[in-house]
């Protein structure tokens, strides 16, 4: 499995044919962003930098982004999307989870305020889950990595923080938004079938595109 891409279009093919696309390795013998891309355009601030595609690949609606498998960051193509939500997801709400017991509070919460702001940006959710001290921050940190692990919210871009003149300064901040949300803006259908259903389908899938070794790890991924 060999791919050396250049463009922003050229990654999206290969993430289309492969459904799903780590930034850094994670699965042996299985593509990564930053495997298949020449490392002097990362952090280039070109057209060619795939630090700024792994964002706009949510922003424009064609793949979904965030830490949803070993709290790393990971590319899906919408073919595979609602099949990954299937197996990685719930079907009961976090509502529904959090009253049994099945999430913490602080993901509660910092759920709540996603839903009621979808595309919130990382410095204004802090603050609105009392959550911008320093300290704070791990609790904050691993409450998003919860949500994301459970494909209950996404990253949907990026909001640049500017000067009162509109001029770029400095680090842009990390956007969130519900999943339910975020795929029914793109136009991303559910599915009707059970988890098990779902796990089979991506592990043919993934037969399909990668090597033996490749998949027996995704087969542990898609329990």
């Amino acid at each position: 499995m060999e791919y050396k891409v250049k463009t922003y279009e050229e990654a999206l093919d290969v993430i289309e044919e492969i459904g799903l696309l780590p930034l850094a390795p994670l699965i042996p013998d299985f593509p990564s962003l930053n495997t298949i891309t020449l490392a002097k355009y990362w952090h280039s601030e070109s057209e060619f930098d795939p630090w700024i595609w792994r964002t706009k690949f949510s922003t424009d609606g064609v793949a979904a982004y965030g830490k949803f498998i070993k709290k790393k960051s990971v590319l899906v193509s919408l073919q595979l999307l609602p099949y990954v939500k299937k197996v990685l997801g719930y079907t009961e709400s976090v509502e529904e989870r959090y009253f049994n017991g099945n999430v913490s509070k602080q993901a509660f919460d910092i759920y709540k305020i996603i839903s009621q702001e979808e595309g919130i940006d990382t410095r204004s959710l802090r603050m609105m889950a009392g959550l911008k001290e320093k300290d704070s921050k791990r609790i904050f940190e691993n409450a998003l990595l919860e949500l994301q692990g459970t494909m209950d919210i996404v990253i949907s871009g990026i909001h640049e923080k500017r000067n009162a003149e509109g001029e770029k300064k400095g680090w842009s901040s990390t956007a969130f938004e519900t999943y339910d949300s975020w795929a029914n803006r793109n136009r991303i259908e559910s599915i009707n079938i059970d988890k098990e259903d779902a796990r089979k389908y991506l592990i043919s899938f993934f037969s399909n595109v990668c090597s033996n070794d490749s998949r027996k790890k995704l087969e542990k991924i898609f329990v």
